[in-house]
């Protein structure tokens, strides 16, 4: 089987591995010049276990090739990002379309037709659909068109793509079929199949899921900042009852999906999706939340801020709300960014972004971070003080002042 994937990024390169790993060619599309001659040089731009040895064999065996343009395939993958539209949180489908578009001139009847970018409901139907079919395809009959949501944790991509079950959304059963029986040439956990808005709506409400209790956890721990109490050991007590299970609170949410997804449903039925929207307000809020306890803590200096990542033990910065935080510190403070798993000529290393700092602000849970050098920072600052927003700091030596989301009411 040849296949063909329109986006190498955190989706589409994984995808692509997996494949080829499968025994089937695959050509693996970007708009990156620069990314297609790594690629093709066996060389990955994204920190992801195990992809970098199965691109780097698959380009010596010759059955991945880096592209700009689309080739002829039995199968194509669309992984491109989808954002949401600002003024009415709508779905933002102009770069699935494109590579739509980009893929007409090759496309042959019986071909299989997969979207994996997360999409609002409907839009397989309304939206995608159309585009095939001005081209004259019937779809189901002579083309088959699917939506295959992804759904991976970073840092387990390879490993979830595999086993994890599979939604595969058809327009028609029989385009689910196919669609099935082209991710049949890897993954082992169940292929579940179901009608495209079905798989549409599922993908979205996972995220949003996890979104509506990411907020909860955030909102408690600024009800607990308010009124004096730990929200780290209300937490702990409260997800000692076998059916509850409260999430950690946070700097806020990132990434492509939980910061994004949840505003699909939320566009399609505004005045019924109340929560949904609430959740996403409230998480939307925890920056201004951490720089608020920022200047309670110091009124100027220096901070060093660790790390950038929206997930610890990643490079993965989309949509981190760090990168909010900072901007909206940079304008009192002077800043020096750290991030091991992070390639910027800007960020520094831990020595520089600590010395002479008044102040460490941890925004993302690498392992590196939770065990810090203390000999250094108490050479380094002088009144040593570390404000933890992941909570993953257990302990510090009396020396230094440590503020998490359990002890901000001491700052009222």
């Amino acid at each position: 089987m040849k296949v063909c994937i329109i986006g190498q990024g955190y989706i589409g390169l994984p995808t692509a591995a997996l494949f080829c790993r499968s025994h089937c060619e695959v050509v693996g599309v970007d708009i990156s010049e620069e990314m297609i001659r790594n690629l093709n040089n066996g060389i990955i731009h994204i920190e992801e276990p195990g992809i970098s040895d199965i691109i780097r064999k698959a380009v010596e065996k010759k059955v991945y090739k880096a592209s700009l343009t689309p080739e002829k395939a039995d199968a194509f993958i669309i992984t491109v990002p989808t954002p949401y539209i600002v003024e009415n949180y709508s779905c933002d489908l102009s770069y699935v379309i494109t590579a739509c578009e980009s893929i007409m001139p090759y496309v042959e009847k019986g071909n299989t037709i997969i979207v994996e970018s997360t999409i609002a409901p409907m839009s397989t139907d309304e939206v995608i659909k159309p585009i095939f079919e001005k081209a004259g395809f019937t779809i189901g009959k002579d083309l088959y068109l699917a939506h295959c949501p992804e759904r991976v944790l970073p840092g387990r991509i390879i490993e979830e793509l595999i086993h994890n079950d599979r939604i595969i959304g058809g327009v028609t059963p029989e385009c689910a079929v196919k669609a099935s029986e082209v991710y049949g040439q890897f993954v082992e956990g169940d292929l579940m199949l179901t009608e495209a808005k079905t798989a549409e709506l599922s993908k979205c409400m996972e995220n949003t899921f996890r979104d509506v209790n990411i907020a909860l956890a955030n909102e408690l721990a600024k009800i607990c900042a308010e009124i004096g109490v730990n929200v780290l050991d209300v937490i702990k007590m409260a997800n000692k009852h076998p059916r509850v299970n409260l999430h950690s609170p946070g700097p806020g949410v990132g990434g492509h999906c939980l910061a994004i997804d949840p505003y699909f449903i939320y566009s399609k039925a505004p005045q019924t999706a109340k929560i949904i929207k609430l959740a996403r307000d409230t998480n939307n809020s925890m920056p201004d939340f951490v720089v608020d306890n920022v200047k309670k803590i110091i009124k100027e200096g220096k901070i060093a801020i660790l790390g950038v990542s929206y997930k610890g033990n990643t490079g993965d910065d989309r949509e981190s709300p760090a990168y909010e935080i900072i901007a909206k510190l940079g304008n009192d403070y002077e800043i020096a960014i750290h991030d091991p798993h992070i390639k910027n000529p800007n960020f520094v290393g831990l020595d520089a972004a600590v010395k002479d700092a008044d102040l460490i602000l941890v925004l993302c849970d690498h392992n590196e971070f939770k065990h810090l050098d203390y000999n250094l920072i108490l050479k380094s600052m002088h009144n040593p003080i570390i404000f933890d927003t992941k909570n993953i700091i257990k302990e510090v030596p009396s020396e230094i002042k440590l503020f998490n989301y359990g002890n901000l009411y001491e700052l009222t």
